[in-house]
């Protein structure tokens, strides 16, 4: 990528019972990742001594929309405890396989309804806002853990503005890079492939929603969705749809990937509702990476003030 320099939870609570149940079979094709690439063209997943490797330096400013008074989560959690189906079910499977992954060059086709329908690197859709920004998020995920996590990147917003989007679109449609020889996870049908998101429009022009490049002052490691990702804060960490390759603008709602594999589980809004429950656990509380005890979980996940409106009227019992 070119950017210019200036748990003691087990796997079979936490995930789909279909996907649980392939497990060792998918393990077992993981394992064969294929002809080594180039180091030049890759990250390392990891260091040698288990640490996290040193990613480009960032240049950015910090964002006045960052959540304050939150302990940050370590990197080394960050990077080697993920959810990234593409390598792998496990928590420790995107660290230990992503390293396949060419994440340069790069390149997010912008389609559908939009006047400037083309092609761009990651550098040109950092070049549509004026700088890179750091936003501190708290990232929740379904299976009750939480990190939190200072991202680097730019609005969504900016990015929509300089594209120009039809009057005809009213949903942001986002596509995951599908080669199952650079992701191994896809070699399995754990899910449909290629990984899919949407956002309404409204909810991708609000200013908490961004596409991150980078965390802790480097570039994004491949675990973590490089080069490029989204973020939605207030949203489940599934709905952060990483590495990306397509975003198209659609008149329709579109599909995604967890209301495909489990529609009675996954919803499209994918809002953060304590009062809701998973049908196979409580979303009530939730455990943040590091601590031992519990904590009450936050409507929209903490982010109410400024994302409440968006739904005004709207049963979230129902639209979940």
């Amino acid at each position: 990528m070119l950017i210019k320099k200036p748990s003691d939870i087990r796997s079979s609570e936490i995930t789909p019972r279909e996907i649980y149940l392939n497990r060792r079979a998918f393990m077992r094709d993981a394992a064969v990742t294929g002809a080594v690439l180039a180091a030049s063209r890759i990250l390392p997943a990891l260091g040698a001594d288990g640490a996290p490797p040193a990613g480009e330096k960032l240049q950015f400013r910090k964002s006045d929309l960052s959540t304050q008074g939150e302990e940050l989560t370590p990197l080394k959690d960050i990077t080697t405890y993920n959810n990234f189906y593409e390598f792998g079910t496990d928590k420790d499977d995107p660290a230990k396989n992503a390293h396949t992954l060419r994440s340069v060059p790069w390149t997010v086709s912008i389609e559908g309804e939009v006047k400037k329908e083309r092609p761009y690197d990651v550098e040109s859709i950092l070049k549509m806002h004026p700088s890179l920004e750091e936003r501190v998020y708290r990232l929740r995920c379904v299976e009750a853990w939480s990190m939190v996590i200072p991202w680097i990147g730019i609005p969504l917003s900016s990015v929509i503005k300089a594209v120009e989007p039809t009057s005809r679109a009213k949903y942001v449609a986002f596509q995951t890079l599908h080669d199952p020889q650079q992701m191994p996870g896809q070699r399995r049908a754990v899910l449909r492939w290629p990984y899919v998101e949407g956002l309404r429009m409204d909810e991708a022009m609000h200013p908490l929603t961004i596409l991150a490049v980078g965390l802790y002052g480097e570039t994004l490691l491949n675990q973590n969705g490089a080069p490029i990702r989204l973020v939605v804060p207030w949203k489940y960490g599934y709905k952060s749809i990483k590495s990306i390759v397509r975003i198209r603008f659609v008149e329709k709602q579109p599909p995604t990937s967890w209301n495909i594999a489990a529609p009675d589980e996954y919803g499209f809004y994918s809002n953060v509702n304590p009062e809701v429950d998973h049908p196979r656990w409580s979303q009530a509380r939730e455990r943040r990476i590091g601590e031992f005890f519990k904590r009450k979980t936050l409507l929209f996940n903490g982010y109410a003030d400024q994302v409440a409106g968006l739904y005004a009227g709207m049963d979230l019992r129902k639209y979940y």
